[in-house]
């Protein structure tokens, strides 16, 4: 029998806006933010307007709010605005990325006479630009990295020998688009122009920066949360160390590592900081703590909600209730005074989140695209294990079983959140949480992020900013996915009705005995038995493609699902698809002949060679773009090009060959 699940954390019901100034409210954005503001907005009696593009018109997000508005880009800063004086919006919340950092956007929403859910333009001006907010840091004595100019024009800089190695960075924006570490001068041209490009791309603005890298650093962020009458607070500080190219991957709430002086220092100048250029709204100012010297830097400030703020809302109570950012978000931009000052603010537990991302972690984090044929999400997957202490869940996410993800987008397809009463009690309960969401037709990070979750480096706390650039994450191993999907393979071989691991429903298969499945190699199945080859096996639950399995012992959640010819499964989250060769699926672009293949749809930036032409082993191909991110492409081993089948500016499919490499001749 199912065990009562745990309880999903929602976002309380606050009371309705009192102030009349927020009637209609527009969400400038998409996805799983714009689903979580529209959830916060309904609770205060505010009418809700989604945006959305012809691929959304039918998107969760679009479903969940009152209306919706078709623009053409979510980008275009006109369109947005005058969606939402068609829609009779007084104001307009960006939820993050997209607009959201855009002096330009609040300007325009500010002399449209709407309110943004947000800070001025003018303040956007100085924090939202990372080069703006570094001079007003070090105006205020807030300790800055060491930097050095760099020509703009000519990406040229002058730098002595020691400064090496050195970050480029994106002024504008932020998300690690934009990024470069480079350790020598001679990479130093190319890196200022892939990350020119890649800006330009992400955020309509060019602009770099020149800093010295860390090499072993911890990323400690602290939300603060100012209003019009001038105060400001500190929700204590997140870290976000566990990032892989400046993507962070995990975030939690508190800092595990830092000492008690170290919080009140990063504190107390995020409030200073927000204070002195009158910041309004929600903030967050972030830091560097280096490992090597234990000095804390300000890298910069994000002048918006962050992806992370629910590990915030879990971690952080307000005069001993529930915290609620995008409730006080929009009191804020009514007019209203926070209703709490400093002393009511206090950390209970400790939280963690996982983003979920359509991407192949063991690929090189190329983005995928594709359908998802079948979700599940923690709550919607059956308890079948012993209770366990209380822990609380929450799920932030817009996608469902049957959705297409493309990539138009960012890749981001949700967040789960655990919290505990400590550290070690959240993790085990995102633990549990992640063994029962499954993504099927898709591939997503979920394996890597179970793997890294459990990992003894991030149990202990030891991960830092570079960690993930150094270290491999092995995948977790497909034997349980195996005995999973060979189970369900005999119970549909031996049913006389349709099964319950298709598409109409889950029933009971037909009397059990020794039933040989058509995996390679042949899996024999003996259900009356228990045996699966030479693995125990007894079935817990199976309901609605989700099977419970006790194999050798052990519970183990499988999400499977029985198509034509196919049989998925995704077990600790990695997903499986079995009766083809590769039980991972196709991850690279490279097919071992010599052939490069497309290994994610996208656009050509560049072609670097022509056919004929003669190129050494590593030299660079051609560039592939999608979903803002650039994949260079380079020559498996010397050789003469004999097919450029790629064209700049041409947009290609996955799989698609683009370049293939004859060995030359000894």
């Amino acid at each position: 029998m199912n065990q009562t699940p745990p309880p999903v954390v929602e976002v309380r019901a606050p009371a309705s806006l009192e102030s009349p100034m927020i009637h209609t409210l527009l969400i400038a954005n998409r996805g799983e933010i714009a689903v979580r503001i529209i959830r916060t907005a309904r609770a205060m009696d505010i009418r809700t307007i989604a945006i959305c593009t012809d691929l959304d018109a039918t998107a969760p997000h679009v479903r969940a709010a009152d209306e919706s508005v078709t623009v053409v880009s979510y980008l275009d800063i006109d369109e947005v605005v005058d969606a939402a004086r068609r829609s009779g919006a007084d104001a307009i919340h960006p939820g993050y990325g997209f607009l959201s950092e855009r002096a330009a956007f609040a300007r325009a929403v500010e002399e449209a006479g709407l309110v943004l859910v947000g800070p001025s333009a003018d303040v956007m001006d100085q924090m939202g630009r990372k080069d703006a907010a570094r001079e007003i840091a070090v105006a205020a004595g807030v300790p800055v990295v060491p930097s050095w100019p760099l020509d703009q024009a000519s990406g040229a800089a002058d730098l002595p020998a020691d400064a090496y190695p050195v970050l480029v960075k994106a002024a504008a924006g932020g998300g690690g688009k934009g990024m470069r570490i480079v350790r020598d001068a001679g990479a130093l041209a190319e890196a200022v122009a892939a990350a020119r490009r890649e800006a330009q791309s992400a955020f309509g603005d060019d602009t770099l920066l020149l800093e010295k890298y860390v090499e072993s650093g911890r990323h400690v962020e602290v939300q603060v949360l100012g209003d019009a009458q001038g105060h400001v607070v500190h929700l204590y500080e997140r870290d976000c160390s566990t990032q892989r190219r400046h993507q962070k991957v995990l975030e939690e709430a508190p800092a595990p590592t830092i000492s008690e002086a170290t919080r009140e220092r990063v504190t107390s100048a995020a409030v200073a900081l927000a204070s002195r250029v009158g910041y309004r709204n929600a903030g967050t100012v972030e830091f560097l703590l280096d490992n090597a010297t234990q000095e804390v830097y300000f890298l910069e400030m994000n002048t918006r909600l962050q992806v992370e703020h629910p590990v915030t809302e879990l971690a952080v109570s307000v005069q001993g209730g529930p915290l609620d950012l995008v409730e006080l978000q929009l009191r804020v931009a009514a007019g209203e005074p926070l209703p709490f000052t400093q002393d009511d603010v206090a950390l209970t537990g400790h939280a963690i989140e996982a983003r979920v991302y359509a991407e192949d972690p063991f690929a090189g984090f190329l983005p995928q695209a594709g359908t998802a044929t079948l979700v599940r999400w923690p709550f919607e997957t059956p308890r079948s294990s012993a209770p366990q202490e209380p822990s609380s869940i929450r799920v932030d996410h817009a996608l469902e079983s049957g959705q297409v993800v493309t990539p138009a987008y960012d890749p981001m397809l949700g967040k789960v959140i655990a919290h505990g009463p400590d550290r070690e009690s959240a993790r085990q309960h995102l633990l549990t949480a992640l063994d029962e969401t499954g993504i099927l037709g898709l591939t997503t990070n979920l394996g890597f992020l179970r793997t890294l979750v459990a990992s003894e480096e991030f149990r202990d706390a030891t991960i830092d900013t570079a960690w993930l650039d150094h270290h491999e994450v092995e995948p977790p191993g497909p034997e349980v996915a195996r005995v999973a999907v060979a189970w369900v393979s005999a119970m549909l071989g031996q049913a006389g009705e349709p099964h319950p691991f298709q598409a109409d429903g889950w029933r009971s298969g037909a009397d059990a005995a020794p039933y040989l499945v058509p995996l390679d190699p042949l899996v024999r199945v003996d259900r009356s038995l228990g045996r699966v080859d030479d693995h125990r096996v007894q079935q817990l639950s199976a309901e609605d493609h989700v099977l419970v399995l006790e194999v050798d012992g052990q519970r183990e959640v499988s999400v499977v699902n029985v198509g034509r010819g196919v049989l998925e499964a995704s077990h600790h989250g990695q997903r499986f698809v079995f009766e083809q060769p590769d039980v991972f699926g196709d991850r690279g672009g490279l097919a071992g002949d010599g052939t490069l293949l497309a290994p994610m749809p996208g656009t050509v930036l560049a072609v670097d060679v022509a056919e004929g032409e003669r190129v050494e082993e590593g030299q660079r191909l051609g560039v592939l773009e999608a979903m803002k991110m650039e994949l260079a492409l380079t020559a498996p081993f010397g050789g003469t090009v004999a097919v450029v089948g790629a064209t700049v500016g041409g947009q290609v499919q996955l799989g698609q060959l683009l370049f293939e490499v004859v060995e030359a001749d000894e």
